[in-house]
């Protein structure tokens, strides 16, 4: 079982529970066996780009944010290897700020939650609208521009373009074919995101409950991604794989190698079996 996880995130980030400190998900980790871990939180803007509100920390919390990590990294040093960085969406223009982040960090995940529209004037959000063929390239050009310039460690969620969208189709396939050649081509991970199984299941409408694994199986319906369509394809290729708990949440921690069952279940054996699962980075 994977013992390390290189996605989560804090309090900070205005979605993740509030009452969880820093120190809190660095117990859990540690009281669940974990050897390496990196906190990513959703990044900050020096130009705010993203103007939704709870999305993203703050500019101005952003040397707290590595204080507070590098003391629990040193505090715990002895029990557990921390690291520090950000997620971050790769975005044209900003490749100054951005490779400002990666250079005082340890690892950046590159999570493309949202495009330029036509006019480069709105962001095109996944999941908040439907994407046109042009714009699921545009999609893929931007991951693919960001492995060009040695921005990430670790592409998140690579089916989440999947998640709104029942039909896998011949557009769909065409995307996860792209998404898996530029991962072989860069040798950089695809990440088994793990954090909608628990929002519909141990963590349904944020509410925390202790329902037994059969119980939550019966919820798999709702979740949107991992796709299984997307994992059948990228075992295909010749690429990196591992789970990312993409840490919000209280009681997230501690069901982990559930959540990697219920994974697996969704994606299937024949294709896990398939997949190359990395050791650590």
């Amino acid at each position: 079982m994977q013992n390390f996880n290189y996605h989560s995130h804090t309090y900070r980030c205005g979605h993740s529970d509030a009452d969880m400190s820093d120190e809190d998900y660095i117990k859990d980790y540690i009281k669940m066996g974990f050897k390496k871990i990196a906190i990513t939180d959703h990044c900050p803007e020096k130009n705010v780009i993203d103007t939704r509100d709870k999305k993203r920390m703050e500019y101005t919390q952003k040397d707290e944010y590595l204080q507070s990590i590098q003391y629990l990294k040193e505090k715990y040093k002895d029990c557990i290897d921390i690291k520090v960085g950000y997620e971050v969406e790769y975005i044209p223009g900003e490749e100054a700020n951005i490779q400002e982040l990666k250079d005082e960090t340890d690892i950046i995940v590159l999570g493309q939650h949202f495009i330029y529209g036509n006019e480069n004037s709105e962001l095109r959000i996944l999941g908040k609208c439907d994407y046109t063929d042009e714009e699921l390239h545009t999609y893929v050009n931007y991951i693919e521009k960001a492995l060009e310039l040695e921005i990430p460690d670790i592409i998140a969620h690579p089916d989440l373009y999947l998640s709104h969208r029942e039909q896998f189709g011949e557009i769909e396939e065409k995307v996860a074919h792209e998404l898996c050649s530029v991962a072989e081509k860069y040798k950089i991970p695809l990440e088994i995101n793990l954090n909608n199984i628990f929002q519909k299941t141990y963590n349904q409408n944020r509410i925390l409950n202790n329902l037994p694994l059969e119980e939550q199986r019966k919820k798999l319906i709702n979740v949107q991604y991992p796709r299984k369509e997307f994992w059948d394809i990228a075992c295909n290729y010749d690429i990196k794989v591992l789970y990312g708990l993409d840490t919000h949440y209280r009681g997230q921690i501690p069901v982990w190698n559930e959540l990697v069952q219920l994974a697996n279940e969704m994606i299937g054996e024949d294709t896990i079996n398939k997949l190359n699962f990395i050791d650590s980075l």
